[in-house]
């Protein structure tokens, strides 16, 4: 089960810095990989041992002020029915305003744990200002200084006691495959042109993850659960678009699946959201393959699909290793090739590659064009090993692992690619002091 916490508020009450605070440990982890720093607005962040997805709403906001009323209005509501807990962020400079009132307002009806955080509180005379968010009506406050991280730690102390326990799923070992894409992506259509009339369903389990629906599917001797994120039931009060929607949808499918199936909708293009939810599962290290739907209705010649795959993989630069169909769930146009795929690439996720055959092929390559010397010095790469992660991760072993800088890391990832087949699927290398 993920667990997921919102931060919500109005503008420039801290938000992201304290956001930022929180994931900073982590992410230096998560995104290790190509020093990419794309959105900000998702991470994970842990506590005393408790793990945790954090969203920073403030991040989807955008527009003039009376635009920001109605906009917050909508994230909160999501942000209440998405999130399993919520940070509510004040600033104690401005006091209490009006926008605050409204969220707070907002979310003295919901049942989940709310924790009022007054920022900007670093001096005694701060601190008894901060006793008008009483006013608010949410009880006890915590008093923060999100600049310098004071006060954070009982704020997070009191989270981490709220949050569910991880449920033991009971894994069945069934490949998870989760369709993801921004809403009217054609998601639903897919799953029931698969699904649809033919009845090899073996049951339906009700999705160990709250509100995602997990269909059990056998078909051409494959056998794997499909996570349906278009099925979740639609909220009136959000728009559509928002494309903070499309995000918190996908977040917990993506946290929970091997594979994601990223559905786009062609005549819409690999726009903004959808960007979004590629880089989402490649922070997360999972298995991607690019269906482009709806290619019927696109007016197209012998080069139409060189095209717009090259567009693509533009796009998704540096991971560009990855499967890219184009599809279309009305007239049912390789959608059983897309889940032929997504089995290819599971089995590239979870591919084991033995010690002695690495080294046997990658040494000789780098003996041939080694890390460039750095202040005079050499690096030496003498082993090289695959981590027992579920995904695949490899530590290089060497003299200097710090002189070693990006350029040569993807090198190496390309030489694994090029070797190993791990198309679909995010590749991690590590430098480690032999």
């Amino acid at each position: 089960m993920s667990r997921i916490v919102a931060i919500v508020g109005r503008p420039n009450v801290g938000k992201s810095t304290f956001f930022n605070r929180l994931i900073q440990k982590r992410e230096a982890i998560v995104d290790a990989v190509s020093g990419v720093t794309r959105d900000r607005h998702y991470g994970k962040s842990d506590w005393n041992g408790k793990e945790f997805s954090l969203i920073d709403t403030g991040g989807y906001v955008v527009g003039s002020d009376d635009i920001f009323e109605s906009e917050i209005d909508k994230q909160v509501e999501l942000a209440i029915d998405e999130a399993d807990a919520i940070i509510f962020m004040v600033d104690v400079e401005t006091g209490v305003t009006g926008m605050d009132e409204d969220v707070a307002k907002l979310l003295r009806k919901v049942d989940k744990p709310v924790f009022l955080a007054v920022n900007k509180v670093d001096n005694a005379k701060r601190a008894e200002d901060a006793v008008e968010f009483y006013a608010l009506g949410l009880g006890e406050y915590y008093t923060i200084a999100s600049i310098n991280g004071s006060g954070t730690g009982e704020l997070l102390d009191a989270l981490v006691d709220v949050l569910p326990e991880k449920e033991e799923i009971i894994e069945d070992e069934l490949p998870r495959f989760a369709v993801v894409g921004r809403p009217n992506a054609g998601k639903s259509s897919f799953i029931n042109a698969l699904i649809g009339e033919d009845r090899y369903i073996v049951t339906d389990i009700a999705g160990t993850t709250r509100d995602a629906i997990d269909t059990k599917y056998n078909r051409f001797g494959f056998e794997f659960n499909l996570v349906d994120t278009a099925g979740i039931r639609r909220k009136s009060k959000v728009k559509e678009d928002l494309e903070f929607y499309s995000v918190m949808r996908s977040i917990r499918a993506i946290e929970h699946c091997d594979v994601c199936l990223l559905v786009l909708d062609a005549t819409r293009g690999f726009d903004g959201q959808v960007q979004n939810i590629f880089w989402l599962a490649e922070r997360n290290r999972k298995g991607v393959v690019i269906l482009v739907n709806k290619w019927d209705l696109v007016e197209k010649d012998h080069k139409s699909v060189k095209e717009y795959e090259k567009v693509i993989r533009k796009q998704i630069e540096p991971f560009t290793d990855v499967p890219i169909l184009f599809i279309s769930a009305l007239t049912k146009q390789r959608i059983y090739k897309a889940i032929e795929t997504a089995v290819d690439v599971y089995n590239n996720r979870s591919k084991k590659i033995k010690t002695s055959k690495l080294n046997e092929v990658l040494l000789p390559i780098i003996e041939h064009y080694p890390p460039p010397a750095y202040k005079g010095k050499f690096v030496k790469i003498k082993y090289i090993m695959q981590l027992p992660t579920p995904q695949p991760q490899f530590a290089f072993f060497c003299n200097l692992p710090q002189y070693v800088k990006d350029p040569y890391k993807r090198f190496l990832e390309n030489k694994l690619r090029e070797h190993f087949n791990f198309n679909g699927v995010p590749v991690s290398v590590y430098m480690r002091k032999k």
